[in-house]
């Protein structure tokens, strides 16, 4: 066989198996990763946002990290309903089982605690009676007494949906590191393309 040819083998090789499922090739879905990017950054934002509020008490921010979060939630909830529709990314070919496993277990730690992060926090605060407006459209609104003051609507949500809120915060900031810390292993030490198929973009 010539030299030629031998190359033309190899090169025929390496494209059928960028064709298999599973291979450093295959890109995520474009809604897979939109959703993915948008969540991580909005995520990312209002733990930060909250930890910032919670530590200097700047209250004036609440209404923002409300708004933020009911919708973020919209977009969490589709995320769920495609990942059910589209079902989890194959792994890459060449990944240890028990790195697949790690992995799956992060994937839905994380998904289910964003879900419930954002709806703990509308039962802490509609619960504790501070309503819930997104940008001035007021969904559900402040229970006030005579005098002006706010009155819980129910104690026992509010305080469940503040409990939730506060381990889920930790939860997801530990998810958070082990998820990125174990692309950045990926990328650097593996050198395989499971950053690229989630943030590359083209057609």
């Amino acid at each position: 066989m010539s030299s030629q040819e031998e190359v033309v083998n190899s090169n025929n090789e390496q494209h059928n198996f960028d064709q298999q499922p599973g291979n450093d090739a295959e890109l995520l879905s474009p809604l897979t990763r939109v959703l993915h990017i948008i969540i991580a950054l909005g995520m990312i934002g209002l733990v930060g946002v909250g930890i910032y509020m919670t530590d200097f008490e700047v209250y004036a921010l609440y209404d923002l990290h409300k708004a933020f979060g009911s919708i973020l939630l919209v977009f969490i909830l589709a995320r769920v309903y495609w990942r059910i529709c589209e079902g989890w990314p194959s792994p890459l070919a060449g990944t240890p089982a028990w790195q697949q496993q790690i992995a799956k277990l992060v994937h839905w730690v994380l998904l289910i605690a964003t879900v419930l992060f954002p709806i703990s926090g509308l039962m802490m605060s509609i619960g504790g009676g501070h309503g819930l407006s997104i940008f001035g459209w007021e969904l559900v609104a402040e229970n006030m007494d005579a005098a002006g003051n706010t009155v819980a609507l129910n104690e026992s949500a509010a305080g469940l949906g503040k409990n939730i809120h506060g381990i889920l915060r930790d939860v997801i900031l530990i998810a958070l590191a082990l998820h990125v810390g174990g692309a950045l292993k990926h990328h650097i030490i593996d050198k395989d393309s499971t950053l690229k198929r989630m943030f590359t973009f083209k057609s």
